[in-house]
């Protein structure tokens, strides 16, 4: 079973915030990650930015709001008109366009100081594609510029198998909401991934199910990949070290 990404986030536009237990809080804590990553200790180093998986925007919004330039892309036509619109009632300059990270010459923009990747936009991409993402993204990148992605941790996923994510139990007012995943693995590296969102309303329970493929991208296999994209000084960075709840891969574009 193979789901294409761009429904998946079609999908789940309108409703993406609500995997967050605050997603506003959430962009703050995010921007204040990566942009101390990206800053390197200089709060006040101004950086073109492309997010070329910029969902709703939450990388984007909070590292345009720490006063960088950011251009917001994704494949999905749905996801990139919310973020568009949160950047709107933000009064955050945003520019926001579609674009598929395998091939974006499509936008005219390049020479960026980062290129960043976040929440586990990689995995969507097959064997083909990733190779063809890293080029891409090496393309639009200044030299010396980074790129920078966060996966989840599949070198212990393809030990463990998991087949479900443990529910989240949250509120919106004094409503309850639940979210939780069921991971279906297709073979040894693929999985058919369900998300369930189910809410409290006026009318009772109502409960949402999005579904997407991913494949188990291992941290050496993307080192590779990067590499072989003319990528180098290729580190990781695992949770216990950023204080994400990812591991965090930065590479160096070359001369």
């Amino acid at each position: 079973m193979d789901v294409d990404p761009s429904s998946f986030y079609n999908s789940m536009a309108e409703y993406q915030h609500l995997i967050f237990k605050d997603w506003e809080s959430s962009l703050e804590w995010q921007a204040s990650v990566f942009g101390r990553l990206l800053e390197g200790g200089d709060s006040a180093r101004k950086l073109r930015i492309l997010d070329c998986a910029c969902g709703i925007g939450t990388q984007s919004l909070g590292l345009a709001r720490r006063g960088h330039t950011v251009f917001a892309t994704d494949l999905s036509a749905e996801a990139v008109a919310r973020a568009r619109r949160e950047a709107s009632q933000r009064g955050l300059l945003l520019n926001v366009d579609v674009a598929n990270m395998c091939d974006l010459s499509t936008i005219a923009e390049s020479g960026f100081d980062v290129v960043l990747a976040a929440d586990n936009a990689l995995p969507h991409l097959d064997e083909n594609e990733l190779p063809q993402a890293a080029r891409s993204i090496a393309a639009k990148l200044a030299p010396g510029g980074r790129f920078v992605a966060s996966i989840r941790d599949y070198d212990q996923a393809v030990v463990d198998h998991p087949s479900i994510q443990a529910p989240a139990f949250m509120m919106d007012g004094n409503r309850r909401r639940i979210v939780h995943q069921v991971w279906d693995w297709i073979d040894d590296r693929r999985y058919a991934f369900h998300l369930y969102i189910t809410r409290e309303t006026d009318a009772g329970w109502e409960c949402q199910h999005h579904i997407s493929t991913y494949r188990a991208l291992l941290r050496a296999e993307l080192t590779g990949i990067l590499s072989d994209a003319g990528f180098r000084d290729i580190r990781w960075l695992m949770p216990e070290e950023s204080g994400f709840y990812q591991p965090i891969v930065i590479a160096t574009r070359g001369a």
